[in-house]
Parts: C-alpha cells; sequence; structure tokens
C-alpha cells in the first residue's frame, strides 16, 4: 500500500517517492545496505528535511539549522536519499553507496555534507541528540534536535539513560522519534524483548509522548508541530511504521532488513513505486 500524504502536498509525496525509489536502487546497485528500515522511515525523514527542520543545503554547517540525528545509522540509504534531494549532494552520486572511497558509508557518517553523527553501534544517537540540545541552549540558539531511532534499538541501555538526562534538564528542544515497525534484524521485536507499554515507559521518565500512524504525512506534521509547542519537556513520538513499506515484497520481511534487492527485485519494486 502506498503511504498518503493528506496535507495536499503533492509536492511531498513526490519527494517521497523519489526517496524510495534511491533506497532501492542504491542498495541494489551496492548488493548491499538495509533497504527494509529505510523504507519504514521514508514519510518521517521527508517531512523532517522538506517542511521541518530549518537547515541549508549549500552551508552544512551553519549554525543555527536544526539537527537531524540518525541513531539507527545502518539505514543511512534513506537520509543520504533525502539529502541528496535537498542538495547537499548530486543525486547521482547516490550509486556510489558502499563503494571504495565513496562519501556515502554503509553507516552514516560525517565525512557525508549534512551527516551530524557518524553512527555505527546501535544506542548512541539521543545520548548524542542530549548533547546538542543542550549546547544550543548554551549558545543562546532556537535550534532543535531531531533523533530517529529504532524500535529495537529502545533494548539497550543507553537510550534510557538518555531519556532520563533529557527529561533531567527539560530540553523541550529535543525530540526523539521511533521508527516502531516491529522487526530488528531477523526477527519481531516481541521475539527478542518486549517493548510495551512504550509510551508509558516514556511518560514515566518524564516525556511527552505521541503516537501517530508513521506513514500518514499529516499525523507526521501534526505530532511534529505539536512537539515544537512543548515547554519544560521532551517530546518522543511512537511512529507505528512498516517495514519495507511499498515494496509488496519487503513489507514485514525481515530477510530485506540487512538484504539488497537483485536485479529482478529491483525492477518489481520501481514499478510498484512507481
Amino acid at each position: 500500500m502506498s503511504p498518503t500524504f493528506e496535507d495536499g502536498s503533492d509536492e511531498l509525496a513526490e519527494t517521497a517517492r523519489r526517496i524510495r525509489r534511491h533506497v532501492v536502487t542504491m542498495t541494489a546497485e551496492a548488493g548491499s545496505g538495509h533497504p527494509g528500515g529505510s523504507l519504514s522511515a521514508v514519510e518521517i525523514v521527508t517531512a523532517l528535511y522538506f517542511r521541518i527542520m530549518r537547515h541549508r543545503p549549500e552551508e552544512p554547517s551553519w549554525p543555527d539549522r536544526d539537527r537531524f540525528i540518525l541513531s539507527k545509522a545502518h539505514t543511512c540509504p534513506v537520509l543520504y536519499a533525502a539529502l541528496a534531494e535537498a542538495g547537499y549532494f548530486p543525486v547521482e552520486e547516490l550509486l556510489t553507496f558502499r563503494k571504495v572511497n565513496s562519501r556515502l558509508q554503509g553507516h552514516a557518517h560525517t565525512k557525508t555534507p549534512g551527516v551530524e553523527m557518524s553512527g555505527g553501534s546501535l544506542g548512541q544517537g539521543l545520548s548524542f541528540g542530549v548533547g546538542t540540545a543542550l549546547a544550543a541552549r548554551l549558545d543562546g540558539r532556537e535550534s532543535r534536535t531531531y533523533v530517529l531511532l529504532g524500535d529495537g534499538e529502545c533494548d539497550e541501555g543507553q537510550v534510557w539513560e538518555a531519556a532520563m538526562s533529557a527529561s533531567n534538564y527539560g530540553l523541550d528542544n529535543l525530540t526523539a522519534i521511533i521508527d516502531r515497525n516491529g522487526i530488528q534484524n531477523d526477527r519481531r521485536t516481541d521475539d527478542v524483548m518486549q517493548l510495551e507499554p512504550l509510551s508509558d515507559k516514556w511518560r514515566a521518565f518524564g516525556w511527552n509522548a505521541l503516537e501517530i500512524d508513521g506513514h500518514r504525512q499529516t499525523a507526521i506534521l501534526g505530532a511534529l508541530s505539536e512537539a515544537r509547542g512543548a515547554r519544560g519537556r521532551p517530546t518522543v513520538v511512537i511512529a507505528k511504521t512498516v517495514k519495507g513499506r511499498g515494496v509488496s515484497f519487503m513489507e514485514n520481511n525481515a530477510d530485506f532488513h540487512g538484504k539488497a534487492p537483485n536485479r529482478e527485485q529491483l525492477a518489481q519494486a520501481l514499478v510498484e513505486i512507481g
């Protein structure tokens, strides 16, 4: 099923479609990568880069920019695709993904224009985000920090240490977004660790917690707008998504957590995405 963009923005819908095409094409070209968790986050990343965040592709280090931290850094194809579409580097460079000497490594890295944090080990992004949010406050800047986490990543103790810290400091300029697609690595999250009641756990840590459909653009935009208006505490948006969204044979299929489509599968995926 195709995601819906009910705010009337054909431009956002078209951008998301192009990003999906980039994700499957670049992973197929590389013969490796993580398409499933990239596809589940397309609407979230599209909303951030093309509607919500203040940023300047021509000036990636602009001091007053909003920061996006990809904590689940293995899903960097969706970030690279968004950065290319936004103008941080040529779209053609996406085909160098995971190749020798490429600026587009298999996990997000600061050598790529627009990437704020080098990632790899899970569970670190929210701590990094707490640091950038605190720095903005100390510098008297109005910039906001957005951190995208995987749901399986919430098994990591460091996530909850960071959550406690963010609440303690009242970081209302920090928004965490959880890509709640229900699959981590090769199985369902419930088969590894019971996360629910996830919203209540975040509230217990002092966060404003919102639950949305992570493929409905109006829901995403509404939640992020509400987060901007929160005062005295950080906000977490638990976005319910489908791993592999937009490609029938990838949807809810743990095989495509870290498996790239072959040439025949790529052709089918591109037809389905449109």
